[in-house]
């Protein structure tokens, strides 16, 4: 999945009038370009890929120029290093290439005289038992809600990412869980969601995501923001990025596991 991020700004205006109204005109600043990464390292024994670009003006279209001049490597633990080759513009990838459960993972992206790093540690996988459906009760057609159904290991901290796709397309929502109530449980979580209708005999698949709690923060935070359920969303920000000087992105060293069902 190609990361899309824009920069979003809030202008918030107080206007104190007793008997008139006046046009107000706001005039947005275009903040300066940022380099934007999206960096993913999985379990499963493939092509692995980190993709870099720059933010756009808010005005702009949603189109974030690629970086292709970067220099992209991944250490692990015990201080192997990886090189990246760029297999499009923007997008740098290795192959084949596979993360280890218990590594901590240092991704390092050189360009334009700045290095950016971001660490992240793989977590143990947790399985995926089963997925189920049953019928979504918010909704007033005849739709469905998929639920995801594991046992959570006791004694350790988990974060889980879950992502939905609806015969072949993804959700746009943002799925994501931990475990500080259900800490050694089982845990059935249904994938609420306001996005994509889900009818009968559709096909669900769900990617099950271990991430570490810097990503869960990030993921999170987007969750939050994108007024996904009942409750809606909070205000635009920038999520907690664990890059450092400035870069927007994330890179992420995770588990990954598959499941689809028939939706009944």
């Amino acid at each position: 999945m190609k990361f899309k991020y824009q920069l979003l700004i809030a202008a918030i205006v107080l206007l104190a009038a007793t008997s008139c109204q006046k046009v107000i005109d706001l005039k947005l600043n275009n903040a300066a370009p940022q380099l934007v990464i999206e960096g993913n390292l999985t379990d499963d024994f493939g092509p692995q890929y980190v993709i870099v670009t720059k933010s756009v003006p808010f005005t702009s279209s949603n189109i974030f120029p690629p970086v292709t001049d970067a220099e992209v490597t991944i250490i692990d633990s015990v201080g192997n290093k990886f090189r990246l080759n760029q297999s499009n513009p923007g997008v740098y990838s290795i192959y084949p290439f596979a993360g280890t459960h218990g590594q901590t993972y240092t991704l390092t992206i050189k360009t334009g005289g700045i290095t950016y790093t971001a660490k992240s540690t793989m977590p143990y996988p947790v399985n995926l038992d089963t997925l189920t459906s049953k019928t979504d009760v918010l909704s007033d057609k005849d739709l469905r809600t998929v639920t995801v159904n594991y046992k959570d290991p006791a004694n350790v901290a988990n974060q889980y990412r879950f992502v939905l796709y609806i015969n072949s397309e993804q959700a746009g929502a943002i799925f994501t869980n931990d475990d500080s109530f259900t800490n050694g449980r089982y845990v059935k979580n249904d994938l609420l969601q306001n996005g994509v209708d889900i009818h009968p005999l559709d096909t669900a698949t769900v990617e099950m995501e271990c991430i570490d709690k810097n990503l869960y923060k990030y993921w999170f935070s987007l969750s939050q923001q994108q007024g996904n359920g009942p409750g809606g969303g909070t205000t635009p920000a920038n999520p907690p990025s664990n890059f450092n000087n400035n870069a927007l992105g994330y890179f992420s060293a995770h588990t990954t596991q598959m499941k689809s069902i028939i939706v009944k």
